[in-house]
């Protein structure tokens, strides 16, 4: 699975054949035909792989902190090393959402992540540490900032990820607006 994945990435999913998988392992295609009966059947098992992996590493992360806001901020660190440290997985998943065939297993993973991380927002909103929105909307807009800024500055850019997760924080703490005091300055100026 681990060398498919490269492949699939640096050639492209349509463009990669079984044959190109075996004959770089050294192996028949019987053993390929053993363990998967389609190249779609190994690449959605790589996509649902790759998902459960970046979950661990998001779990590990946040592991004995209680504040929930700093859980959303480890979990968006981590998210964002993930990422970067597997690059040819979310170049494979970025594929898959424009696949029909595999779309399904990408949304079930967002989903899956809206679940993972709505009720570390949910506690931050009952602690007061979060605005009092609703918990889904806030869940899915750090997730869409952390995965609009992973796309562009970490996958596309090669950012440091860290750097990109300092920003990405910042900007899910207070917005794209200046605080409140700073606002009724301004307009009293």
């Amino acid at each position: 699975m681990e060398f498919a994945g490269h492949a699939f990435a640096a050639d492209g999913y349509h463009a990669t054949s079984v044959s190109d998988i075996v004959d770089g392992l050294g192996v028949g295609k019987g053993v390929f035909y053993w363990y998967f009966k389609s190249k779609d059947e190994l690449f959605a098992e790589i996509l649902a792989d790759s998902l459960r992996s970046l979950r661990l590493a998001q779990r590990d992360a946040i592991a004995g902190e209680h504040d929930p806001a700093r859980r959303i901020e480890q979990g968006i660190r981590a998210s964002l090393r993930w990422q970067s440290e597997h690059r040819h997985l979310f170049i494979l998943m970025e594929f898959a959402r424009t696949e029909l065939r595999f779309a399904p297993i990408i949304r079930q993973g967002d989903q899956q992540t809206v679940a993972d991380a709505l009720p570390h927002v949910s506690a931050g909103i009952t602690a007061g540490l979060l605005r009092g929105e609703d918990p889904v909307v806030l869940t899915v807009a750090i997730l869409g900032v952390t995965a609009n800024l992973a796309r562009v500055l970490v996958l596309e850019g090669g950012e440091d990820p860290d750097e990109v997760a300092v920003a990405a924080i910042a900007f899910c703490r207070s917005g794209y607006v200046m605080s409140d005091n700073a606002e009724s300055t301004r307009r009293i100026a």
